[in-house]
């Protein structure tokens, strides 16, 4: 029997991440952290710097032929991250 209170593990993460707004920064590590399973093992071993600055995507890649790729499809790698996400965590992607 549940008490009104009682709440699962998850539900009482989600809110702790509100509670102290990390839920976006959460987020963000998770995204960096799928980022080989979300392009694939060939894009992931060729990226030398990923990281997320005020809703940015910045990428460093070793092949500027890779990054000409990456540009035409920005659009699509930017809607399977936020699918990835669950919500709207990134607005822009920026290859360096």
């Amino acid at each position: 029997m549940r008490r009104t209170n009682d709440k699962s593990l998850k539900e009482a993460i989600e809110q702790m991440l509100r509670v102290y707004k990390l839920k976006r920064r959460f987020d963000e590590t998770a995204l960096i952290a799928a980022w080989p399973e979300i392009m694939g093992n060939a894009v992931a071993n060729r990226t030398r710097q990923l990281y997320i600055r005020e809703r940015k995507l910045f990428i460093r890649l070793e092949s500027s032929v890779l990054k000409n790729e990456l540009v035409m499809i920005r659009t699509q790698i930017l809607d399977k991250m936020n699918e990835k996400a669950g919500s709207k965590v990134l607005d822009e992607i920026v290859f360096l």
